[in-house]
Formats: C-alpha cells, sequence, structure tokens
C-alpha cells in the first residue's frame, strides 16, 4: 500500500469579494505533513495563518486547490462527510478556548465522545480532566475557571478522541506568558503521548521553536524559512 502525507496541501488559493475588487488570502499553498510531525505555521497579523488553518479543518472551502487528509480529498466532500471526518480524526484547540458556557469541564469533554458514539465518554472525561490537573475542577462551568484552566479543558476535550491530527490556532494567545508557557509544555507532553501530528499556529518564535519545521506566512504566500 503506497503511504501518503497525512496532510496534503496543493494549489491552495482562498479570494474572497472585497467591495468591487476581489482580495486574495491565500496565493497558491502546497505543503506536506507527514503522521506523527509538529509543524509551527507563523507569519504577522493578517498574513493567512488562520484562513489557511480552517481550510485545513475543512471549516472553509478554498477559491481553488486541494487539501486531503489522509489521503481524502476535501473538496469531493460534502459537509455532513467533512463533519464525520472532523469528528473521526481531528482535535482543535483555539485561542479563544470555545468552550460550551452551560456545560461543565466535563460536559465540555465529554461531548464530542458522545457525538463520536464512543462509551464510557464520563469516565474517560475524567481521566482525561486528571492529566491535564483538573480532577478537582469537574462540576465547574467555563466562568468559573481561570483562562488557563480553560485551555485546559479544550486540551482535553482536543485528544480525548484520540485523533490523528490536532489543529491549534494561537493556543497561548490569550493567557499570560508564564500560564502560557504551562499550556504549551502541556500540549508538547499529550502530543509525545499519543504521537498525534501537530499542526499549530502561532505568533510566538519561542513555540514554533519546539515544533520539528516551521512555514511562514508573508501577505498568504508561503516563504523560505
Amino acid at each position: 500500500m503506497v503511504e501518503h502525507p497525512l496532510v496534503e496541501v496543493v494549489a491552495l488559493t482562498k479570494t474572497v469579494s472585497n467591495g468591487d475588487a476581489p482580495l486574495t488570502i491565500l496565493h497558491d499553498i502546497g505543503f506536506t505533513v507527514s503522521a506523527g510531525e509538529t509543524v509551527a505555521i507563523v507569519g504577522a497579523s493578517g498574513s493567512g495563518k488562520s484562513t489557511l488553518l480552517g481550510l485545513l479543518a475543512g471549516l472553509d472551502s478554498p477559491s481553488s486547490g486541494t487539501v486531503r487528509l489522509d489521503g481524502e480529498d476535501l473538496n469531493q466532500l460534502d459537509e455532513d462527510a467533512r463533519a464525520r471526518l472532523r469528528g473521526r480524526m481531528l482535535g482543535f484547540v483555539f485561542q479563544s478556548f470555545q468552550l460550551l458556557p452551560s456545560l461543565t469541564a466535563e460536559e465540555n469533554v465529554m461531548l464530542p465522545m458522545e457525538l463520536a458514539g464512543i462509551k464510557e465518554a464520563g469516565p474517560k472525561a475524567r481521566q482525561w480532566l486528571e492529566r491535564v490537573g483538573l480532577s478537582q475542577r469537574l462540576r465547574h462551568y467555563p466562568k468559573h475557571l481561570s483562562g488557563g484552566e480553560q485551555q485546559r479543558v479544550a486540551l482535553a476535550r482536543a485528544f480525548a478522541l484520540e485523533p490523528k491530527l490536532v489543529l491549534a490556532d494561537e493556543p497561548t494567545g490569550n493567557l499570560d506568558g508564564a500560564t502560557g508557557h504551562q499550556i504549551i509544555d502541556l500540549m508538547f507532553a499529550l502530543n509525545a503521548d499519543q504521537g498525534t501530528t501537530l499542526v499549530l499556529v502561532t505568533h510566538d518564535d519561542e513555540i514554533a521553536a519546539r515544533c520539528g519545521r516551521r512555514l511562514r506566512m508573508q501577505d498568504g504566500r508561503l516563504t523560505p524559512g
């Protein structure tokens, strides 16, 4: 059987309408990511990093070009099929945590497992929250958790499904320096333990340096270095 990259991006372009003239956010992007790699996408604000991450996740559609995840062409899937693919192989960590405010920490981690039809979601959620140091916060709602604690819940949620690929968008962007370091240490430890592939967007060169490879974006293009 032919080995294929876990992530394959070919001639990816994204153009949006901007008044009279179209605005191209991404220009002819191409790269691959092998299973088990850690890759940082770096660049100034507005360089297209988060747009690229959204396309990798199938949350948005390109104007042209292709994204393949584990050999599956996202362009060939309808929205339901893309959602099933995300549920099966992707975990997400967002700058703004994206926890559901009406659910406890435990329920936030349980939800994607329940949607995926995984049995014993409760015990597994509690186990993951213990791994991220929140065994005493199971019944707390997001508004009663600090930013660092909320991001720990988000990490537990992202890794609980044992995804092949975790996408992280500025995971320390809303955290102070010391808390951000703790979160990054935890994320890389979980990633190494699980053997997950990690693609993260960051403006922090120190975080990027911890990845095996970096892709630099400038004005919607990949540039050397």
